[in-house]
């Protein structure tokens, strides 16, 4: 028969053991501490309050590019005049997505490119009904999916 007496000491091991598991699996060269956050800036003010020199360096920015892209002009218009037409609502979740876009593999971004060109024109409940279908879908027949719509965007 097991020492009832036991049973509360070796449960108290147990959970120090648990509570130490991180501390022993981090335990190896001890490397010095990470550098601090930089210091956050203020923030900047909106448009109407920029000094004419930081206003000067984001215009002149956007100048260099729409200099430099003239194949790209109307696309870029027709962005700016979407922006200005969208509530605060759509330019975050806008926003969100274009960070989502950035943070992809080729492959994903590829796979989003020809889902959202197929998706663009259908009505919401077809929409959905491909959304729930592509995520049902394993990795080789999202591929196989993308190579049969991916037309000639390519």
């Amino acid at each position: 028969m097991k020492h009832p007496a036991r049973l509360p000491s070796r449960l108290l091991g147990v959970l120090l053991l648990a509570a130490a598991a991180p501390a022993l699996a981090q335990s190896g060269p001890h490397l010095p501490p990470p550098p601090p956050p930089p210091p956050a800036e203020p923030p900047l003010p909106d448009w109407e309050h920029l000094s004419p020199q930081q206003r000067d360096s984001l215009v002149g920015a956007l100048r260099q590019r729409w200099n430099d892209l003239p194949e790209q002009r109307h696309k870029m218009l027709r962005h700016a005049e979407r922006w200005q037409n969208m509530t605060p609502e759509q330019r975050r979740k806008a926003s969100e997505g274009m960070r989502r876009y950035e943070n992809m593999s080729p492959q994903q971004r590829r796979q989003a490119k020809v889902l959202f060109q197929q998706m663009r024109d259908l009505p919401p409940d077809q929409r959905d009904a491909l959304r729930d279908r592509w995520k049902s879908m394993t990795p080789e027949q999202r591929d196989a999916w993308v190579k049969a719509h991916a037309g000639n965007d390519e």
